[in-house]
């Protein structure tokens, strides 16, 4: 699954950075250019002087500007230690759903994290760099939980990418996700508007709870089938909080199937080997109108989980 790992030392370089990078910090940009490199590494060598920009000294905040010239010092580098082999990346391709010159949208496979760190050596976007090297400025435009399946959206272009965020901070971002719930669900549709609190464990696990010290947090649900015990309803989060719909849906007493973090383990849904993914949440579809006002929609399809519990 993961390739040996080999070491290389680079040369001086000078770069003259490009349009699409003009206000990029440079810390972040060393990062990107240098993802094997280890943070404390890079700005090591910032904090020190070794990396110049018109020929001055710079801070990690230094923002790029158009014209630039940078100089990069050698660096060894130990690259592919963690990476994964390009046979087992090339597995994130069958996931495609979009893409042109600017993005890159995939069905996101429950049980893998969008990204590496935290003990998980890859991600989604570490998987299809290694599967695409051509995509080299490949950015994730969004996050979504490691076992919630569906659309994330990649950048190419990090105009592209600067364009996604002020869309999802201005809340200009249509998403909808699929849940299936414990319960026999009393609303056709309905607002939950609960504030929710982050808060930061000593393992460095986030656990978030409903608190009126918490940031305002509202999800749009409606119910689309009830079954015997359980409901498929589609949720719609209003504003973007971490784990926002999971803690919104066990709030109102229908926490999702399969969610052990914020439910309760016994609720979990039918034994059958059938139930072969943990939580029961998929991203179904995001839309956002694109620089020329036209309607960007991408749909993820159902798992074929959630229709079994139509048979029950």
């Amino acid at each position: 699954m993961t390739e040996e790992a080999t070491t290389k030392k680079t040369s001086v370089e000078k770069v003259i950075v490009s349009d699409d990078d003009i206000g990029q910090r440079i810390d972040n940009f060393l990062i990107k250019r240098f993802k094997d490199l280890p943070k404390s590494r890079i700005y090591r060598i910032i904090r020190r002087g070794e990396v110049r920009v018109n020929s001055g000294r710079i801070k990690s905040s230094y923002k790029i500007k158009a014209g630039d010239v940078l100089r990069i010092p050698p660096v060894t580098i130990r690259s592919n230690a963690g990476k994964p082999s390009k046979s087992y990346a090339e597995n994130i391709l069958t996931s495609i759903l979009f893409e042109d010159k600017d993005l890159l949208v995939i069905d996101k496979p429950t049980g893998v994290a969008v990204h590496g760190g935290s003990g998980i050596n890859f991600g989604a976007i570490e998987l299809m760099r290694a599967a695409r090297p051509d995509l080299y400025n490949l950015s994730l435009a969004h996050r979504i939980d490691r076992e919630t399946s569906g659309c994330l959206v990649m950048t190419k272009k990090r105009s592209m990418l600067r364009f996604l965020h002020e869309k999802f901070r201005t809340g200009k971002i249509v998403k909808n996700y699929l849940a299936l719930v414990k319960g026999n669900w009393q609303f056709a549709s309905n607002i939950i508007d609960a504030p929710l609190h982050v808060q930061n464990r000593e393992n460095g696990e986030r656990h978030v709870r409903v608190d009126d010290a918490g940031k305002a947090s509202k999800t749009k649900v409606k119910l689309i089938n009830q079954y015997k015990g359980f409901a498929l309803i589609r949720c719609q989060p209003v504003t973007g909080r971490t784990h926002q719909i999971r803690v919104h849906l066990n709030h109102i007493g229908f926490p999702i199937i399969g969610d052990d973090r914020y439910g309760v383990k016994s609720q979990n849904a039918s034994k059958s080997k059938k139930r072969s993914r943990k939580l029961y949440l998929h991203a179904q579809s995001l839309s956002f109108s694109d620089a020329n006002d036209n309607e960007r929609i991408f749909v993820a399809p159902t798992p074929s989980e959630f229709e079994f519990f139509s048979l029950k």
